[in-house]
């Protein structure tokens, strides 16, 4: 494991072995006689040298560390290859903490943290080898102290190939210039990363114009055919839904919607891809069967059949993905496994009839035109030895039907042992 002082300017500070974050308290903040920290925006590593938050983030490309955890009562803990390695430093205190976390915001940042008890920006490393380095902030406060969630986002813009995501991906992009794209899964699941890349792609496919609606901006793009104009919520607009009432009349041909969480915002993307564009956007639902439910719930029940027709009508894809920790020897640490439905036909018909349940046996029957399901994308990772058996099992939804998949791969790997090994 690399050691956190070859990758933070100023301290000889270690990290820990993988460990999961302790549920109790691992020390008492202490009010008085002999405190373990310093006050202030910086603490102590055991070592005695000073760590600040910016230090931990500037190591954080060096480290391959996807996200840095700040809490009170637990050191700074950065998440790498998918497990937790603490920082070999005292825990923060909950009066630390606030402290800490304070330099990356601005005044005005401060002060809407203070009022809402939450604030999400981008920050990026302002000089070093790693300076452009981007990262997207979460700082919330429970217990009335302050806590921080963290994602490094890879100034590279990605593409498929590096994200280990299948051919369909890129299909989709190719073959339509309007309708709803969404892509689905829980926090984390990579699906900024995605985006970005289908984005990318048609910008460098086709002269067209791009506008984003994020909070925050998260990947900065380089216009090649197309031109791109990215709207950072809370800077250049107040909302979404603000956003999404002027987008239109700014002749775009591809919108990207950073998250669509309320009423406002689903429905302006079902109206903008019913006009003509295409519109791409993000919900946080575990599969694509719950991307229906979710959309829906902002919905009252008289408005539901409205909104089904339009989707039957708009809808592209939707593209779940989870992810999942590598092999040990692959050349990634994590890939994605992906549920993708496409639109056709008969899902058509199902979408508008309110038949979802119908939906899984039709992914399961159309893999020839890209569509696929969890299971066949586990069952294809652990047959391409990206993902082990025992890890794909701990992870697919359906543990059974993922058995029954790969069954007759294990026997196939055990006959290939008994082979190397011979009689005996």
């Amino acid at each position: 494991m690399t050691a956190i002082n070859d990758a933070i300017p100023g301290t000889d500070a270690q990290i820990q072995e993988p460990q999961p974050v302790p549920a109790a308290p691992i020390a008492t903040p202490t009010t008085g006689g002999a405190p373990s920290h310093e006050p202030g925006d910086s603490i102590r590593a055991e070592n005695g040298e000073r760590i600040t938050l910016k230090k931990l983030l500037a190591a954080m490309p060096v480290m391959q560390a996807s996200d840095l955890h700040i809490k009170p009562l637990i050191p700074p803990t950065y998440r790498i290859g998918g497990h937790l390695h603490p920082v070999s430093a005292p825990p923060l205190t909950n009066e630390q903490t606030d402290a800490f976390v304070r330099p990356l915001m601005t005044e005005a940042q401060n002060e809407q943290f203070e009022r809402d008890g939450h604030i999400d920006f981008a920050w990026f490393l302002e000089s070093g080898p790693h300076k452009g380095e981007r990262f997207r902030c979460n700082f919330f406060k429970a217990g009335q102290h302050s806590g921080a969630a963290i994602r490094r986002v890879n100034a590279k813009i990605p593409d498929y190939n590096s994200l280990h995501l299948p051919p369909v991906y890129s299909r989709i992009v190719e073959h339509n210039t309007q309708g709803l794209v969404l892509i689905v899964g829980v926090t984390g699941s990579g699906k900024s990363s995605t985006l970005a890349a289908m984005v990318d792609h048609i910008n460098h496919m086709r002269g067209v114009n791009i506008i984003t609606i994020e909070d925050p901006v998260e990947y900065r793009f380089t216009q090649d055919k197309s031109i791109i104009s990215q709207r950072e919520i809370g800077i250049d607009v107040p909302d979404f839904p603000t956003a999404l009432r002027s987008v239109v009349r700014q002749d775009p041909d591809v919108i990207l919607i950073g998250e669509m969480r309320d009423h406002d915002t689903i429905l302006a993307a079902i109206q903008a891809a019913e006009t003509g564009h295409l519109v791409f956007g993000t919900l946080h639902t575990s599969d694509t069967m719950g991307a229906f439910g979710r959309m829906l719930e902002f919905f009252p029940e008289k408005e539901r059949g409205f909104v089904r027709s339009a989707l039957s009508g708009c809808l592209v894809a939707i593209c779940a993905q989870r992810l999942v920790p590598a092999v040990e020897d692959f050349e990634a640490k994590i890939v994605p496994a992906t549920e993708v439905l496409l639109n056709n036909a008969v899902v058509r018909d199902k979408i508008r009839e309110g038949e979802d349940g119908d939906l899984p046996a039709i992914i399961n029957t159309s893999e020839g035109e890209g569509m696929h399901s969890f299971t066949k994308s586990f069952a294809d990772l652990v047959k391409k030895e990206w993902v082990d058996l025992p890890t794909a099992r701990l992870y697919a939804p359906n543990k059974e039907a993922l058995n029954a998949s790969v069954k007759g791969l294990e026997v196939k790997a055990q006959t290939l042992v008994s082979r190397i090994k011979g009689p005996r």
